[in-house]
């Protein structure tokens, strides 16, 4: 199982969006969430959430790892979910304390 986690980090992922409208994503391993919000997907480079407004999914296949998002699109933002848990909740966090 080791060889195939250093296999999956070697590749590479490109998010390629066009006019704000249509997202295409590689390297998708699954979506964890999504509403006409935000789009939450577990990608070989991790956690990437894409807010906007309208969102919806128009193509997802996990065999080829690809996943198109159209809508709205405000954001694209990728999360360390460990990493922010063990900085506390980043700039708020400084912030309140």
């Amino acid at each position: 199982m080791a060889d195939e986690k250093k296999v999956s980090k070697s590749r590479t992922q490109n998010l390629i969006l066009e006019n704000r409208e249509k997202l295409s994503i590689s390297g998708v391993i699954d979506v964890e969430s999504f509403n006409d919000e935000s789009v939450v997907v577990e990608t070989e480079m991790g956690i990437l959430v894409v807010r906007g407004e309208n969102l919806h999914i128009s193509k997802l296949n996990l065999d080829s790892s690809e996943l198109n998002i159209e809508g709205d699109i405000d954001s694209c933002e990728y999360n360390d979910r460990e990493g922010s848990k063990s900085k506390g909740l980043g700039f708020f966090s400084k912030m309140f304390k």
